[in-house]
C-alpha cells in the first residue's frame, strides 16, 4: 500500500467508522470547519456535536487531490455520502495530516456542501 492509498483509507475510515475511530486518527486540539449550524470546532469539542462523526452508509470520493511536503499530507476531493433515509449529502473536502513517528493523524478538515448543504 503507498503513502497516499494510506492516507485515503484513513479518509474513508472518517466517514464510515464513527467518532470512537475518528478520535483515535484526530490529532489534539485538531480543528474541523462544518457546514452550518455545525460550524468551526476545535479540540474536544468535536466529539461533543452529535453530527460529528457519525457513520455513513456509503462513501465515494471523487476528483481526489493529495499534495504531500514533508510530514504533512493534504487530501482534497469531492464526497458523496448517504446514511438512513436522510438525501445524498455532497460536499467538497480538504484533510491535513500529520506524520508523527509513522502515524498519520488528522490535524484539520472541512466540508463546503456542494447542492442543499444538508449532513454534517
Amino acid at each position: 500500500m503507498t503513502p497516499d492509498d494510506t492516507l485515503w483509507t484513513l479518509e474513508e475510515r472518517f466517514w464510515t467508522e464513527g467518532a470512537d475511530s475518528a478520535r483515535h486518527m484526530t490529532a489534539k486540539d485538531a480543528v474541523f470547519v462544518f457546514p452550518y449550524p455545525v460550524g468551526i470546532l476545535r479540540g474536544d469539542a468535536l466529539w461533543r456535536e452529535a453530527d460529528v462523526a457519525q457513520r455513513w452508509r456509503t462513501v465515494v470520493m471523487s476528483e481526489r487531490q493529495v499534495s504531500r511536503q514533508d510530514k504533512i499530507a493534504v487530501l482534497a476531493y469531492r464526497v458523496s455520502a448517504e446514511r438512513g433515509d436522510l438525501p445524498i449529502y455532497e460536499a467538497l473536502c480538504t484533510s491535513t495530516y500529520l506524520n508523527d513517528d509513522g502515524t498519520w493523524l488528522r490535524l484539520a478538515h472541512q466540508q463546503t456542501p456542494v447542492g442543499d448543504g444538508q449532513g454534517a
